[in-house]
């Protein structure tokens, strides 16, 4: 399947394309490898189904829980999601088709500081072999929830003050011997005075 960039932004805009999105609890799908591989076959299998049919894609994986994760999987003509599609513009040219490719997408606060992460996942030749895709999404999926789950936070950045009593201390002791100097000049001149008198 190709597209052009019209016709790609003008879908997306109007959202002419299959939609479909399934929800699982976090719990269950992080338990079983039968289950990611069920809802990967799912997901793979719809936008196999969209490509024949020469429509445009997103079907979507929402995972519910303590921390909560979507994975979705988008036919696109470059690795950006559909809400970003009015930048698409910026690397195409009008007026030319471009094959349309399927994208891995996981979008979650416990993924990244980005809180996500777009890759690309088959062609649509590469669609073909279905089973291998599917293995695919099952392997990647698990390695998100992997992610997901080990994930921390970083912890908030604090801007500490620079370190002002280091720098006073050095300037103290400067000053002191100045003072000092000062002190014994003084005092060289007042003994000068005197022996003179």
């Amino acid at each position: 399947m190709k597209i052009n960039l019209k016709n790609l932004t003008e879908k997306i805009e109007q959202e002419d394309y299959l939609q479909d999105l399934a929800t699982i609890k976090y719990a269950d799908l992080s338990k079983s490898k039968a289950k990611i591989k069920e809802a990967a076959a799912k997901m793979v299998q719809e936008t196999a189904m969209a490509i024949k049919k020469g429509s445009l894609s997103h079907i979507a994986l929402e995972v519910t829980g303590q921390r909560p994760v979507t994975f979705a999987l988008e036919s696109n003509i470059i690795n950006l999601p559909y809400s970003n599609y009015k930048k698409i513009a910026n690397f195409f040219e009008e007026g030319k088709d471009y094959p349309v490719n399927i994208y891995f997408e996981t979008a979650s606060d416990y993924l990244n500081a980005s809180k996500f992460r777009i890759d690309q996942l088959a062609t649509e030749a590469e669609l073909q072999d279905e089973d291998a895709v599917i293995a695919k999404l099952t392997a990647a999926i698990a390695e998100k929830i992997k992610q997901v789950r080990e994930y921390e936070k970083p912890a908030p950045v604090t801007k500490k003050a620079p370190k002002k009593t280091a720098a006073k201390k050095t300037t103290t002791k400067k000053a002191a011997k100045k003072t000092t100097k000062a002190k014994k000049t003084t005092a060289k001149s007042s003994s000068a005075k005197s022996k003179k008198e």
